[in-house]
């Protein structure tokens, strides 16, 4: 797509930003499946029940600003299912499993926290409030993600320390 506004640019990149967050859904459900971790299971299951809800707002985001998104190639997520796929097979332990599709959840989110960050700002400048509440309210959704998969990991490993001094 040939953007030639910044109006475009924006549609492209909510358009890009919607994509990304049915990808995003779809391989938070693959490492749900993997997941050994009944906690860790749960909380990408929850997850993915938000990036529905996500994908909602940003829809109505279409509706309030009058447009349809657009068709965009897209190949990152594809190859960081990949990626993950033979990294998981190659880890044997299951603190390190536990570890690993945590931190691959995170570095999905990250991404999403940047393009919701970005269109927040973007929706403001160009005076659509309402679009920007709803992409904020994404973004918080995304952040409140991160920050309870960064404490599950502090709880568990402060568990498996006190256990070890126990013993």
């Amino acid at each position: 797509m040939a953007a030639k506004s910044p109006r475009e640019v924006f549609v492209m990149l909510l358009s890009q930003t919607r994509q990304n967050t049915e990808r995003t859904a779809k391989a938070l459900q693959e490492l749900s499946e993997v997941a050994q971790d009944p906690d860790v299971k749960e909380a990408l299951e929850a997850r993915i029940f938000v990036s529905g809800k996500n994908i909602n707002q940003i829809d109505q985001c279409f509706k309030l600003l009058g447009e349809t998104p657009v068709k965009l190639e897209g190949r990152l997520h594809d190859v960081f299912v990949e990626d993950f796929r033979r990294e998981l097979a190659e880890i044997q332990n299951p603190v390190g499993k536990f570890l690993f599709v945590l931190t691959k959840a995170t570095q999905i989110s990250s991404l999403r926290i940047a393009e919701f960050t970005v269109l927040t700002a973007a929706a403001d400048l160009s005076g659509h409030y309402a679009v920007g509440v709803l992409l904020e309210s994404c973004l918080a959704d995304t952040k409140a993600f991160v920050e309870r998969t960064r404490r599950m990991v502090r709880i568990r490993f402060e568990k498996r320390i006190a256990e070890k001094i126990a013993a």
